[in-house]
C-alpha cells in the first residue's frame, strides 16, 4: 500500500490547519540551521513553540503569526515573532523591532488597534519596514 500524498492548497487550509502548517514549515527551516523545536499546547509566556539549539546556546520562544504583529501582552517576555512571507520566513524579537517600529511615527501611535485594544498587525510589508526587517529574513 502506497501512503496517500496529494500538495495541499494552502489558502484552503482553516486557521489552525494554517498554524500548523507554518509551525512545520518554519520548524524544518530552524532544523537546517541545528534547532530543534517543540509545540507548546496552552501558549506558554505567549510562546506557541520553543526552538533550541543543539549546541544548548541558543533557546528562542517563539509566537507563530500569519504577518508581522504585535502585542503589549508579549511585551517585556523575550518573545519572538516568526511569519511566512513568500518564500521567506521572518523570526524576529518582538519587542526590539517594536521600539524600531515605534521609532519610525509611522505606525501605531494614536490607532485604536494599538491604544485600546493592545495589538498592532501588518497585511503587508511596506518597503519602509524593508530595513528593519532584512536581518531577520530566513530562505525557505
Amino acid at each position: 500500500m502506497k501512503m496517500h500524498l496529494e500538495l495541499t492548497d494552502y489558502k484552503t487550509l482553516s486557521d489552525r490547519q494554517k498554524e500548523n502548517y507554518n509551525f512545520q514549515k518554519v520548524s524544518w527551516i530552524l532544523a537546517r540551521y541545528g534547532y530543534s523545536t517543540v509545540r507548546l499546547t496552552d501558549d506558554a509566556q505567549g510562546a506557541d513553540f520553543i526552538a533550541q539549539h543543539s549546541s544548548g546556546m541558543f533557546f528562542y520562544k517563539i509566537q507563530l503569526k500569519g504577518r508581522i504583529t504585535f502585542r503589549k501582552a508579549y511585551q517585556g517576555k523575550q518573545l519572538w515573532i516568526a511569519f511566512p512571507k513568500d518564500e521567506y520566513f521572518y523570526i524576529f524579537p518582538h519587542d526590539t523591532l517594536l521600539e524600531r517600529f515605534l521609532g519610525t511615527g509611522r505606525v501605531m501611535h494614536k490607532s485604536k488597534s494599538w491604544d485600546i485594544d493592545g495589538g498592532y498587525s501588518f497585511g503587508h510589508i511596506a518597503s519602509w519596514m524593508n530595513e528593519h526587517l532584512e536581518e531577520y529574513k530566513i530562505q525557505v
